[in-house]
């Protein structure tokens, strides 16, 4: 699926969306984001020597895993993160890459959401780990702030 499809799953839009593409088999997903070199992550990070941060890597990984929850991802829910286990990255991600995930659910329970997922350059592994998130009403969140 493209962004536009993308769009109708995942509530993320403009520079949050971290995805070009995904496919789904099954249950896993697979997404890509080519990472051009002009990304608001990049400024600063490092100059001369632009690296994705790892935490928009994780990012790239949620979204990913977001796409398989196709069917709880109604209109007016939000996906949460509530927490990342075993992170590790292994090689960084510059720009002219495509970065390509590999994630799938392993459980839930109630909207909660248990997932892991890797991420490769080339074939490359530059990021792999555990994290979970929540599927939340957004009028109800909307409702606790005010």
């Amino acid at each position: 699926m493209n962004r536009e499809e993308i769009k109708t799953i995942l509530p993320h839009r403009d520079a949050m969306l971290l995805l070009d593409e995904v496919v789904q088999a099954e249950d896993t997903a697979v997404g890509t984001l080519h990472i051009r070199g002009d990304e608001w992550f990049l400024q600063g990070h490092f100059p001369g020597n632009s690296v994705v941060p790892g935490v928009i890597l994780c990012e790239i990984l949620a979204q990913s895993s977001c796409i398989l929850l196709k069917g709880e991802m109604t209109e007016g829910k939000l996906p949460f993160y509530t927490g990342m286990n075993q992170v590790r990255f292994r090689s960084p991600v510059k720009p002219g890459d495509t970065f390509t995930t590999r994630c799938r659910i392993k459980r839930s329970k109630g909207p909660f959401y248990f997932a892991e997922g890797s991420g490769y350059v080339d074939g490359k592994l530059c990021v792999q780990g555990e994290f979970s998130f929540a599927i939340i009403d957004q009028e109800k969140e909307q409702n606790k702030s005010v």
